[in-house]
């Protein structure tokens, strides 16, 4: 527990928020933490503007002080928000009952996360048993979800088109997947009309919430926005009205219901639009995106990871709502009261600023072979960015001209596709393949306004060359202090990097590259002196290109190139990644990461699996090689063993013979007498016996 604040602020209202770091309690907080306590009461547009100014002045000490203080749990101990006065993690629930009971205002957002509903249900239940102990006034805010709502009957059969609105909350049925929300929001409307004057609930539906970068929808902003996907995906035919709230509107009904105190206790949040699914993706694709969309199948809708049930539930909901009580009790300063598609480019642009994806311009400018498409891919690399070259450019356009122009279905822009295509061809078969610089302007603007550049950014290579031709590409006929009014101001670099090298070490750069490199380009022998010395030239003159980057005070950094080793460049790079400083999009975090780290362990495990199995048949390889030589081996010892027995046999046989021809006689008598005598040393007697009857003797 992090604890910012000791003592409450006199006149200010201490604000309790379960998971407090989440899109939408963050967002609710953040407001409130801006606000001053009462200030919804407040209506300029009734008052007399004087009366007003003299009014406010008088009570300036007293508003001063009338603040929303901001506490509750958090997820993570991951950030620090300077909006929050005491994060608390990880509560035993009696920690947390004291909490709430020094809190005048408490909001539990369960629209986010389900596992909420238990929590939030003991406190409201907690706070009711507690009430007479209450040092004063204290509410309970619930934030639910107008999925409460999504399979209410229409209240006139005859036309379903009427939409609902809060006068109808009795009647409504929840979706499958929210038995749970609505059992709550009956129990916290049920506990407020106990003692109203010590204890009051209410129940805030929120619309499918967007701004501020995005919640359930950033599945959408975020395709568009790579531009990964030529055509983004209506999940069905797109016609189901999706209920939508901007989140800074949804805190503002919860500020007006803090300063009200309102009988009623039940409220819809949603916003005057009727957008439909598909209303809300094209207009999404049409400001960030390739502008087309495609419809597919509802169930694919599950086969995206980035997607929860809640969230699935909810895009496709069907369900017409409006909120008559908002406009009529209520004194909000809407943001987004028309909905989402009539304010898609404010909503766009909160997305873009508040996740941080701000396109890098870049150019990169130098003389001939000095390495610029080296240092511009290792920029591209590092930041996302997207190369851009004259010539690829011009080979892009035509390619896109050619088939824009042989395609089927044409539409109405096909003809001055054509009429364009066939200017440049013209053009170019009178220039011996080259274009005029009014063409070459057309094209790399054109480019440098696709939404890809405009989105993430580009590295400019090598181009403009000339102050005219970047006068024309970034500012037209306008002067440059007209530059701020101009659309020509998205695409102007940001960033100016000359890179130079002496004229000896460019020229012997050139000798020794390969043939096959210098083979069709003007880095022939005979053409690369003529190109240099022409570059020189136009960085003498009076206007040059750099003088009209600094005319715009975008001041060129300089960087000198000494060497061909490559460690060279990648410090150059390094330098001017120090200069734009970190990436300002989603780079290589999220999915790309999520997808290589899965390849990788996939490899691995594969890898282990491939060792494991040849371990394993080499450890049975050598288990049957032992097994075959155990087997050889024995044989060859049985086989050792009858040849020995054999030969034992063979040579025992006439010593077997005398012995029972010579001695076993001779030796069977010398028993038998020897037991008849019984001498004293049987032994010794049986010895002379022998030596005596020994026939050999």
């Amino acid at each position: 527990m992090a604890d910012k604040t000791e003592e409450t602020p006199p006149n200010s209202r201490r604000v309790f928020i379960n998971k407090v770091d989440k899109y939408t309690t963050k967002n609710i907080a953040k407001f409130l933490d801006a606000c001053v306590v009462g200030a919804s009461l407040v209506d300029s547009g009734e008052a007399d503007v004087e009366e007003e100014e003299d009014r406010l002045q008088d009570e300036q000490p007293k508003i001063k002080d009338a603040t929303f203080q901001i506490v509750g749990t958090i997820s993570s101990q991951t950030e620090k928000w300077s909006f929050i006065s005491e994060e608390y993690s990880h509560l035993e629930r009696e920690e947390l009952l004291h909490h709430l009971m020094k809190c005048d205002v408490i909001i539990y957002d369960i629209t986010q996360h389900a596992d909420q509903i238990a929590e939030a249900q003991w406190a409201v239940s907690a706070l009711h048993k507690e009430m007479d102990t209450f040092s004063g006034h204290k509410m309970f805010i619930l934030v639910s979800t107008i999925m409460t709502w999504a399979t209410t009957k229409p209240a006139d059969k005859d036309y379903p088109e009427i939409p609902f609105t809060e006068e109808h909350y009795r009647k409504r049925k929840a979706h499958p997947n929210f038995h749970d929300h609505i059992g709550l929001e009956k129990l916290v409307v049920k506990l407020g009309k106990t003692k109203s004057s010590q204890f009051s609930t209410y129940v805030v539906a929120s619309g499918l919430q967007y701004g501020m970068g995005e919640h359930m929808l950033h599945l959408f902003f975020k395709m568009s926005w790579m531009g990964e996907v030529s055509m983004v995906p209506i999940f069905g035919d797109g016609s189901n009205i999706i209920p939508t709230i901007h989140i800074n509107d949804l805190a503002g009904i919860i500020q007006n219901v803090i300063d009200h105190k309102p009988k009623s206790q039940y409220f819809v949040a949603v916003d005057d639009s009727k957008n439909t699914m598909e209303d809300i993706i094209k207009a999404i694709t049409l400001v960030l995106g390739p502008g087309k969309t495609k419809n597919v199948s509802k169930e694919e809708i599950y086969l995206i990871r980035e997607l929860t049930q809640t969230d699935i539930d909810s895009l496709l909901v069907n369900l017409r709502i409006e909120a008559p009580y908002l406009k009529e009790n209520f004194n909000i300063q809407w943001v987004s009261e028309d909905g989402m598609v009539e304010n898609i480019e404010q909503v766009t642009e909160e997305y873009k600023q508040t996740r941080g994806l701000l396109p890098l311009r870049i150019c990169i400018l130098g003389p001939p072979a000095v390495g610029k498409s080296t240092i511009a891919e290792m920029i591209c690399k590092h930041y996302r960015l997207h190369h851009v070259k004259l010539k690829e450019t011009i080979t892009e356009t035509l390619d896109n001209l050619e088939l824009c122009v042989h395609t089927e279905d044409m539409g109405n822009d096909d003809g001055e596709a054509q009429e364009f295509l066939d200017t440049l061809k013209e053009n170019m078969n009178e220039n011996e393949g080259r274009l005029d610089d009014q063409h070459v302007i057309r094209i790399m603007r054109d480019k440098l306004r696709t939404k890809p550049c405009m989105n993430q950014g580009f590295v400019l290579d090598g181009f403009p060359k000339t102050h005219e031709q970047a006068k024309q590409l970034f500012t037209g006929d306008e002067e440059p202090e007209d530059l701020q009014s101009k659309h020509e101001k998205k695409i102007i670099p940001e960033f100016v990097f000359s890179v130079d090298a002496t004229d000896d070490f460019l020229k012997n750069r050139i000798l020794n590259l390969p043939e096959t490199i210098v083979e069709g380009t003007s880095y022939t022998p005979e053409q690369f002196p003529r190109r240099l010395a022409r570059f020189r030239e136009r960085n003498v003159e009076d206007q040059t290109l750099l003088i009209y980057f600094e005319d715009l005070e975008i001041h060129p950094e300089h960087l000198e190139i000494t060497s061909n080793d490559n460690n060279e460049y990648l410090l150059v790079t390094e330098k001017i990644c120090k200069k734009v400083g970190k990436p300002k999009n989603y780079g290589s975090i999220s999915k790309e990461v999520e997808e290589e780290e899965r390849r990788q362990a996939e490899q691995q495990l594969k890898n282990q699996a491939a060792q494991r199995a040849e371990t394993e048949r080499r450890e049975e390889e050598e288990a049957q090689q032992r097994d075959q030589r155990w087997g050889e081996w024995n044989q060859h010892l049985e086989e050792m063993r009858r040849q020995e027995h054999d030969l034992l046999e063979s040579q025992s046989g006439p010593f077997r013979n005398y012995l029972m021809r010579d001695v076993m006689p001779t030796l069977t008598q010398g028993l038998i007498e020897c037991c008849t005598i019984r001498p004293d040393d049987p032994i010794d007697f049986l010895a002379e016996y022998l030596l005596k009857n020994n026939p050999e003797a």
